[in-house]
């Protein structure tokens, strides 16, 4: 560019900078941007000051408050944009500002998601860039010229404009993917008005919609006809079927255990062969238990549906459990009972106490007349499950036994008489 065209060029920028500053349009479109954003901060200012406790609506909004002004802004904007062009037939200074406020929307909600330095420098490379360009209207000459530089090979044809497009948008997509996967699972199992079941039902469907819509997204994004790809999913769906039941059937089950709670995280639940732990993870093809030696068992979703399994706190963590001990024939059985009562109650753990209905507190009877001694057994409730962190079981037997020594109580053994008669 030379000295001559570069002057025409500021002459002319100088020229419509001086028509705008002077046309009355211009300071109605300043004051329609004034009034829009104005009506933001006091939309945002209300919202913010009503109690979160109201309906979880006001709490998620409560949690997005700093996007609240930012989108109340972009949409006045917006509104007041239409109105001046309708109006006015000019829309240029709101328009800017709302293509400013958009932006503004889009910081804002890099810092809420709170996505590290990495990912918001990389969103703030890729994004601002492309979004302003889009509001402003120049991204479609920019891929219309990318669209052009084509390699054909055979009926594929691939552009630049496609692959870039695939490589930005699906890496982006599938990481926006992740991060709500992840803050929407949180906030739903934040809420403590659900209880723990539904909490875990609702974040299972939040994983499953959120998979089927970034999926369809990603395929819209590459460009492909989804009518098409319904015909071959029909016809996938039949191979698979056979050649997948057991992912499929532990898929369904999946499903069906989230629908009828029979399990939920936190729930002590034992298998018909043996293995047993507390539930920490429920997902579409698997449970994952953890048993008290610190081992982690996957178990297929297909199990609990087909196989018996004893789930211990399904409705109630209370327990019953029973410890057994013997006494020699000539002990005071009732002083006995009433000694045995009084020291298992009196663990910290063991449900007890004048308020408690009498089937529930600690009770010591007969079991049967062995060999030996007078075979005795005393059961007790329990909050939880005796093994592990809380094993209370070996507790009362020592506490059992040292109220035998203190009191001069035998415990039986097995003894022979030898007699050696004569001749």
């Amino acid at each position: 560019m030379n000295a001559g065209t570069a002057e025409k060029t500021a002459q002319l920028l100088m020229m419509h900078a001086e028509r705008a500053l002077t046309a009355t349009n211009t300071y109605v479109q300043l004051g329609a941007a004034v009034v829009a954003l104005l009506l933001g901060w006091m939309l945002a200012a209300r919202l913010r000051a009503l109690d979160p406790d109201a309906s979880p609506m006001l709490r998620a909004v409560r949690h997005l408050h700093a996007l609240l002004l930012p989108a109340l802004a972009a949409l006045l904007l917006m509104l007041a944009a239409a109105l001046c062009e309708t109006l006015l037939g000019e829309q240029w200074l709101v328009r800017t500002a709302a293509v400013l406020a958009v932006l503004w929307l889009f910081e804002s909600g890099i810092r809420s998601l709170r996505v590290g330095p990495f990912g918001g420098r990389l969103l703030r490379i890729i994004g601002l860039p492309l979004l302003t360009l889009h509001l402003f209207g120049w991204l479609s000459p920019i891929t219309g010229t990318l669209e052009s530089m084509a390699v054909e090979i055979g009926n594929l044809r691939f552009t630049v404009n496609g692959l870039l497009r695939v490589l930005v948008f699906g890496s982006l997509l599938f990481w926006l993917g992740w991060v709500s996967n992840s803050a929407g699972i949180r906030m739903i199992r934040s809420q403590e008005r659900l209880d723990l079941r539904t909490r875990e039902v609702v974040a299972k469907l939040f994983q499953i919609v959120l998979t089927l819509l970034v999926s369809l997204l990603f395929l819209q994004v590459m460009g492909i006809n989804l009518t098409a790809l319904a015909v071959f999913g029909g016809a996938l769906g039949v191979g698979l079927g056979f050649g997948l039941q057991s992912i499929a059937s532990n898929f369904i089950s999946g499903i069906i255990i989230l629908f009828d709670r029979s399990l939920s995280v936190g729930d002590y639940v034992e298998i018909e062969d043996g293995q047993a732990g507390y539930v920490r993870e429920l997902t579409l093809r698997y449970t994952t238990l953890e048993s008290f030696d610190g081992k982690t068992v996957l178990v297929p979703n297909e199990t609990f549906i087909t196989r018996p399994f004893t789930n211990w706190t399904h409705r109630d963590r209370k327990q019953r459990y029973r410890v057994d001990f013997s006494v020699a024939y000539d002990t005071d059985i009732r002083r006995l009972c009433e000694l045995i009562r009084e020291a298992v109650a009196s663990h910290p753990q063991v449900i007890s106490g004048e308020h408690i209905p009498f089937e529930e507190r600690p009770d010591c009877e007969i079991d049967s007349f062995g060999d030996s001694g007078v075979n005795m057994f005393v059961e007790f409730w329990m909050e939880g499950i005796d093994d592990g962190r809380n094993r209370v079981g070996g507790d009362l037997l020592l506490i059992i036994f040292e109220t035998l020594r203190q009191n001069g109580i035998q415990i039986p053994f097995p003894q022979r008489e030898i007699r050696v008669l004569p001749g």
